[in-house]
């Protein structure tokens, strides 16, 4: 079975764990539903927040994927969690802390579980995407585990203060976990208990203003270039090359491959919204190429079984072995392609307006930001210290 490592560390000035492990997509999707895990490019190591909630959420998600080894010089079995003596036992405002309480099996399912699958039933019947049902679930999931001998109807706004101040600031995670938790809670309490938890009392963070990462057209052709498989080139190639998400390829079907007038027809991406994109004679030829080879049946890119689409965690796996074989230790992911194709349409000179209808941009300020990576201009501007 596999080995997963775990180990204590200070990075940027943070107590996390490290996690050692050989490539597995499947660890590495448990890994992702930890609130604050992320990636080290320079020690090529996934970690998550040194706290006792993280920790057992990981073990209880990896259990029947990995053995568990964690170096504190105490062996822990990953199962069944053990009660830990920094588990908070009330949730009252004078003994909450910074201590987080740990995530164990509760023998019988608190009231939050069926109201939680009401509020999907809501959200699924007014047409919310299936990610943000996910997301905004997994979010209130987490907030009423804090609460846990507490009933839904229970939990106060100076509870909602204690969640924020204890769970979210004491374990730094994001700004953007801290606004997905804030918009769930209001949706839920709005709509299904029907009563007015006022977020409004937590302050909201801003949002980062982070630029997107690109590659330099060199560093694209070689990963492109990587493998000798015909479908894993074509689907990395048809990302690039047409500005897609991941879940956009993977939604393609051979109709929506309008080659007399080169085009792809991108059907409900993000925002529900159809859209067209150019298609390169080249492209045109590597597809017809692939589909000659494959005869995929129902999806573009099919999977191993036949009509069902391409797993997205391989395909993940796919870009990395790419990295692997040309040697690029950049972080890279599927969207680092979306970006490149986009700023490397502006330093080409296409038009700011053209680049935000084949990226499917509702706003032109989204599509603004490559402007800040673009290097067409940036390069031409001398720097004063070269006349000195």
């Amino acid at each position: 079975m596999q080995m997963l490592t775990i180990y204590p560390f200070t990075h940027k000035s943070q107590a996390r764990y490290f996690l050692k492990f050989d490539f597995n997509t499947d660890i590495q999707s448990c890994i992702k539903q930890i609130p604050g895990y992320a990636f080290s490019a320079s020690k090529r190591c996934w970690h998550i927040p040194a706290n006792e909630q993280c920790l057992n959420q990981l073990l209880e998600l990896v259990k029947d994927l990995s053995e568990v080894e964690i170096i504190d010089n105490k062996s822990i079995n990953p199962s069944p969690i053990e009660k830990t003596e920094n588990k908070i036992e009330t949730n009252s405002p004078q003994e909450i802390n910074s201590k987080i309480i740990t995530q164990e099996p509760i023998s019988s399912p608190p009231d939050y579980l069926d109201k939680i699958n009401q509020f999907k039933s809501w959200m699924r019947a007014r047409r919310y995407s299936e990610s943000t049902v996910n997301t905004y679930c997994e979010a209130l999931g987490i907030f009423f585990r804090y609460f846990k001998n507490k009933t839904v109807e229970e939990i106060t706004n100076q509870d909602l203060i204690n969640f924020n101040n204890a769970y979210i600031l004491a374990n730094q995670l994001s700004a953007s976990f801290q606004n997905q938790i804030i918009n769930a809670i209001k949706l839920f309490y709005n709509i299904i208990e029907n009563k007015k938890l006022d977020p409004s009392i937590i302050y909201r963070p801003k949002r980062e203003k982070k630029l997107p990462n690109v590659l330099s057209k060199e560093e694209v052709k070689l990963i492109l270039k990587a493998h000798a498989n015909v479908k894993h080139r074509v689907m990395l190639s048809l990302i690039y090359s047409c500005g897609l998400r991941c879940g956009e390829l993977l939604n393609l079907k051979p109709a929506d491959i309008d080659s007399k007038r080169n085009l792809l027809i991108v059907r409900q991406g993000k925002g529900k919204k159809d859209r067209i994109t150019p298609l390169s004679t080249k492209t045109i030829e590597m597809l017809r190429g692939y589909y000659e080879t494959y005869r995929p049946k129902v999806f573009l890119f099919e999977g191993m079984k036949v009509g069902e689409p391409y797993d997205s965690r391989s395909l993940q796996a796919v870009l990395k072995q790419a990295l692997e074989k040309v040697g690029i230790n950049k972080p890279v992911t599927l969207h680092w392609l979306r970006h490149s194709y986009a700023t490397h349409l502006l330093e080409n000179g296409t038009d700011l307006r053209y680049i935000q209808e084949v990226l499917g941009h509702s706003s032109s300020r989204t599509t603004e930001i490559y402007t800040h990576v673009s290097t067409r201009s940036i390069q031409n501007i001398v720097s004063p210290f070269d006349y000195l």
